[in-house]
């Protein structure tokens, strides 16, 4: 859920109890208010017409006197009922007068209640008619004359104007609903507009573009996340300025150092060559130095060799000089060169692949110098077309590449065994596999065999020379 659509659905729950709690308190006591204010009125004027039949005549009530005080007392919209001693007249309905309405009149007070009646609500008032026996001072008591009156008064129109209130209730909520709403889009898009832009920057500095920065807006929290985040990003980059400006030095300072060592080691090999041919002549002390400087000379011309080559890829100066050629031919004539005579191979002939040569010599030279020094015989290797593309795989009989070597196989100056000697290598030679295989737009994977018993690499090229 977003945090836009979470604000909002705060702002529509708190709109919804305060509208709900204002609306609803206020139509409760609106209600009650003019319903008490109704149901007094009426009893009011019920008493008013009452009082108006005083004084009552001093014989008993009959049928014909009880019919006068239901007819007087009932007014134009309602109807009326008079009874005593048995005796009941008037126009309304008995059966409308409830057990407990008539309970509360025998017992000498006023009452009321909402009776349903015609399809709607109408109110019953009950009361007695009361004389003040003779001889009493100042009509300080009275007593009951044994007559109820009960007056129907309809009171539809009251529950009509409160269920409008009910509506019109509703209406104000809904309304504050929508209104709070909008006022919470609103405060949404205000609030959450300084964070997509911190989100906006975020992605930017990690996508390197580091001049990445947040606009500051007032001094609320969300500003000062800004100014961090502002701070933050100005010292990443002069951090990462001086790291790629000492990474360029390293690099320059390789470059230099491998170029100027390429003229006296072209001298020394010079030297050396002249000097293993002669080692047969020499005592056998001497004979061991000389083979020694010589071997040693050829390593270290190798090794600049692999350094000024990772240079070129580093500044990007490393090019393709794309050949139409028969793979299987190239692979041969890489494998004679070097003597690797005890390599088993499927060289499937007429494959021909638009590619560098020299670079291809370079990929097989070092993943079959690497499965012969570490893994162990016999080594394979496979040549084979999978669709648009070119495979090579090379593979060995050793123990394999133990997991925790994998990821870090392609680094450059990784050793999986850290006490080997230098003699065995420079670290240098699956890196720039890997990257001529990459300047190729194709892939080199390293992995294990199925059913464990050695590494396997696995070369991938398009057939096209395509990049």
């Amino acid at each position: 859920m977003t945090l836009r659509l979470r604000l909002l659905l705060a702002f529509a729950f708190l709109s919804i109890v305060t509208a709900g709690a204002v609306a609803g308190a206020g139509y409760v006591r609106a209600r009650d208010a003019i319903v008490q204010r109704a149901q007094d009125n009426a009893v009011i004027e019920t008493t008013n017409r009452v009082e108006q039949l005083y004084p009552l005549p001093a014989r008993p009530p009959d049928a014909a006197s009880l019919e006068r005080i239901a007819g007087r007392i009932s007014g134009r919209e309602g109807s009326a009922l008079a009874q005593a001693r048995g005796v009941v007249a008037g126009s309304m309905d008995p059966s409308l007068i409830t057990p407990e309405l008539r309970s509360l009149v025998s017992s000498g007070r006023v009452g009321w209640q909402r009776v349903p009646y015609g399809g709607g609500v109408w109110l019953v008032v009950g009361m007695q008619l009361r004389v003040t026996p003779a001889g009493a001072p100042g009509g300080s008591s009275t007593d009951s004359s044994g007559i109820e009156v009960y007056v129907l008064r309809p009171f539809t129109s009251e529950i009509e104007f409160v269920g409008e209130l009910a509506r019109n209730a509703w209406l104000i909520g809904g309304a504050g609903l929508i209104l709070a709403l909008g006022l919470g889009f609103l405060a949404s898009r205000g609030v959450l507009r300084p964070v997509r832009e911190l989100q906006l920057a975020a992605w930017q500095l990690g996508q390197g573009d580091l001049s990445a920065r947040v606009p500051v807006r007032g001094r609320d929290e969300l500003a000062s996340v800004a100014s961090t985040f502002n701070s933050t990003a100005s010292s990443l980059e002069h951090y990462v300025g001086e790291l790629q400006r000492m990474e360029a030095d390293a690099r320059r300072f390789v470059a230099d150092v491998s170029h100027e060592l390429r003229t006296p080691l072209a001298a020394m090999t010079a030297v050396t060559d002249v000097l293993d041919a002669e080692t047969a002549d020499l005592p056998g002390v001497a004979g061991q130095a000389a083979r020694l400087v010589n071997r040693e000379t050829q390593n270290l011309t190798r090794l600049v060799n692999d350094l000024i080559e990772v240079t070129r890829f580093d500044s990007g100066t490393a090019a393709l000089a794309l050949d139409e050629v028969d793979v299987a031919e190239v692979v041969r004539a890489s494998l004679r060169m070097r003597g690797f005579t005890d390599v088993t191979t499927s060289l499937p002939t007429d494959v021909r692949a638009r590619l560098d040569p020299r670079r291809l010599d370079v990929i097989v030279a070092n993943l079959v110098g690497n499965a012969l020094r570490h893994g162990a015989p016999p080594v394979s290797l496979t040549l084979w077309i999978e669709g648009s593309s070119l495979l090579i795989s090379v593979a060995d009989s050793g123990p394999g590449l133990p997991a925790a070597v994998l990821p870090h196989v392609f680094a450059r100056f990784y050793k999986a065994d850290s006490a080997r000697g230098r003699s065995e290598g420079s670290g240098l030679g699956l890196a720039i596999a890997w990257e001529n295989a990459r300047l190729h737009g194709g892939t080199l994977v390293a992995a294990n065999r199925p059913g464990g018993g050695g590494a396997l690499f696995t070369l991938r090229l398009p057939l096209g020379g395509e990049r």
